[in-house]
């Protein structure tokens, strides 16, 4: 993995140092994801679209950046009693992933509304999968991680996980350093954050743009309220981005380095999800295809030569969702 220059650090309590630390600790275990030209789908998006391809990513998610980052910068002694997470999926199966990977044990708390494909990822990566309500994974996980003395691995608000997920960032500007501009998905926050913080310390042009559900606009109602607001459950297809307020670490770091939040519809992010498989050839689960569902839906719109890189963030999407996409036209 390219390493970066130190001498440049993004606003906030993250830095460019950071995420350097983490490529570095992070290089003998995951891939640097492509970045695909998919000129296909230029006329769609009315740019010259790029694809980071976190759908490609080992456990099929970016997630596993940040799991792993956190838990390698974490002293042996720290984990002998194992990990435990709050996650809607993608996380989970990165924490596991790297669990497995350390040999220690790791219990992951989801909704009761995770997709299969998710559940059944992260049980064969040998964790225990605790259910419960949506807005009850984080009590729970801290609870159990008090009570068995394991490491509590936050899903994004944590210096580490922004750190681990900064590093596609990072790979994007060195794949692509003339990218006028970054789309990425937004739910907690630690993507938008890490990634945000990689592009603005290492482009002088590129602008950052987060995607967020619109019947969740947490960042977009927090930036308004000049502090992180919580919102009320709601569900969407997009549900690995189901958070249902900023993290208080994320949020400063996302307000001074993204330069707009915007809001999809349901019923887009399904016509991104359908875009991307049907003429991109890409499998990527809805959550991720938010970022071209804005796009078709009007909410950003580019300039035809402006060089747009979609990031991709994952692709843990199983055949039954695939299916709906037969009734979704373009």
């Amino acid at each position: 993995m390219q390493r970066i220059s130190t001498k440049i650090r993004g606003p906030g309590m993250l830095t460019l140092t950071q995420i350097n630390e983490a490529g570095e600790r992070l290089a003998p275990y995951i891939y640097q994801t492509p970045l695909l030209r998919m000129s296909n789908l230029d006329a769609w998006l009315g740019c010259r679209v790029y694809i980071k391809a976190e759908c490609m990513q080992k456990t099929n998610s970016f997630k596993i950046r940040g799991a792993l980052n956190k838990m390698l910068s974490l002293p042996r002694e720290a984990l002998i009693q194992g990990v435990v997470a709050a996650s809607s999926g993608n996380h989970g199966k990165g924490v596991a992933f790297a669990a497995a990977l350390l040999g220690v044990p790791a219990t992951v708390v989801l909704p009761d509304t995770a997709p299969r494909v998710k559940v059944e990822g992260i049980r064969k990566l040998g964790a225990r999968v605790v259910s419960c309500r949506l807005g009850e994974r984080h009590r729970i996980a801290g609870a159990l991680s008090a009570d068995q003395g394991s490491a509590l691995i936050h899903p994004y608000d944590d210096e580490a996980v922004m750190a681990g997920q900064g590093t596609a960032g990072a790979e994007i500007m060195a794949q692509l350093p003339e990218a006028d501009a970054v789309v990425a998905p937004v739910g907690g926050g630690g993507l938008i954050s890490g990634v945000s913080t990689a592009v603005k310390g290492l482009s002088g042009k590129a602008r950052v743009i987060g995607v967020e559900p619109e019947l969740l606009r947490r960042y977009a109602r927090s930036i308004e309220a000049g502090e992180p607001v919580a919102l009320a459950e709601q569900a969407s297809v997009a549900d690995a981005v189901l958070t249902l307020e900023p993290g208080h670490k994320t949020f400063p770091i996302a307000r001074a380095n993204v330069d707009r939040f915007v809001g999809v519809s349901d019923e887009y992010i399904l016509k991104g999800q359908k875009l991307l498989l049907t003429e991109g050839k890409v499998l990527a689960e809805p959550s991720s295809a938010m970022v071209v569902g804005a796009v078709l839906q009007g909410a950003i719109r580019f300039d035809p030569n402006d060089q747009v890189c979609f990031l991709i963030s994952g692709g843990n999407t199983g055949l039954e969702q695939i299916g709906i996409l037969k009734e979704i036209s373009l």
